[in-house]
């Protein structure tokens, strides 16, 4: 969902850029999830289908960036294309390892909590080339629309969420369902498991592949990957102009651990 959320909300905001560049905001920076993993911020990439349309660069954890490069990079966009629509992940880190938005806190895993990448660089960007800018975050938003969630998304989710009750019935403790590709085109795809101690506190990194020899934007390979997850379309039934969801009446179990306590480092 969070995939077709942002192709979905960049190639919006791009165009509402462009078509007041000529005499307003020049550029304009979304910040997106993803940790230290490029994927949802990849995912962006895809509402580009020609050279001038956004996003036209893109800020992968997986690559450091380059203040002055990328200040560069976004004045060639703005002299080209009038306009340059920047989205940016979360965990976007220096040459020298620090992430270019870091807060004090550390979460439960002692990892650090990241969040305000978007006006650091817009700040940036206006200090080196006096732009005006905009920025926006994501955040919950990019997880929370299933109005406009592909067919994909949604058949893999009730997919994922069924066979993890069939494997709690079955007696079946210490797994993460997952998706499995079976083949891409045709894109075909299982529903398999994996131990918790193999997943937990362990990220899935971009490969270098995915991303363009450049380093600002998504590969051909990138492409053709992630297509397939945002086809078709799902939407769910309207009721005076919102859309209705199912609310589960959940039937809680005797609890068998102790109260969660959070782990400081």
């Amino acid at each position: 969902k969070a995939r077709e959320i942002q192709r979905r909300r960049t190639r919006e905001a791009g165009m509402d850029v462009a078509s007041m560049a000529a005499s307003s905001t020049k550029v304009f920076v979304l910040e997106v999830m993803g940790r230290h993993a490029g994927w949802i911020a990849a995912s962006a990439g895809l509402a580009r289908s020609k050279g001038s349309e956004p996003p036209h660069l893109i800020l992968f954890p997986e690559i450091p960036l380059d203040p002055v490069n990328f200040c560069n990079k976004v004045k060639a966009s703005v002299d080209r294309n009038g306009y340059c629509v920047v989205v940016a992940s979360e965990g976007v880190r220096f040459g020298n390892g620090k992430f270019v938005a870091e807060a004090a806190e550390k979460d439960a895993f002692g990892h650090s909590q990241l969040g305000g990448v978007a006006p650091k660089l817009v700040a940036m960007i206006g200090k080196a080339l006096g732009y005006k800018c905009h920025w926006a975050v994501s955040d919950y938003l990019q997880r929370a629309a299933r109005h406009i969630a592909s067919a994909t998304d949604v058949a893999q989710a009730y997919a994922v969420g069924q066979a993890a009750v069939e494997f709690a019935l079955a007696g079946k403790n210490g797994v993460m369902t997952t998706i499995k590709r079976e083949s891409t085109d045709p894109y075909r795809w299982t529903v398999d498991s994996v131990p918790l101690d193999k997943v937990a506190n362990v990220e899935k990194k971009m490969p270098r592949s995915f991303i363009s020899r450049d380093g600002w934007g998504i590969s051909e390979a990138c492409r053709v990957y992630l297509e397939p997850l945002i086809q078709g379309e799902d939407y769910p039934a309207y009721v005076n102009g919102l859309p209705q969801y199912a609310r589960l009446n959940n039937q809680l179990v005797k609890k068998k651990l102790a109260a969660f306590a959070s782990i400081q480092s």
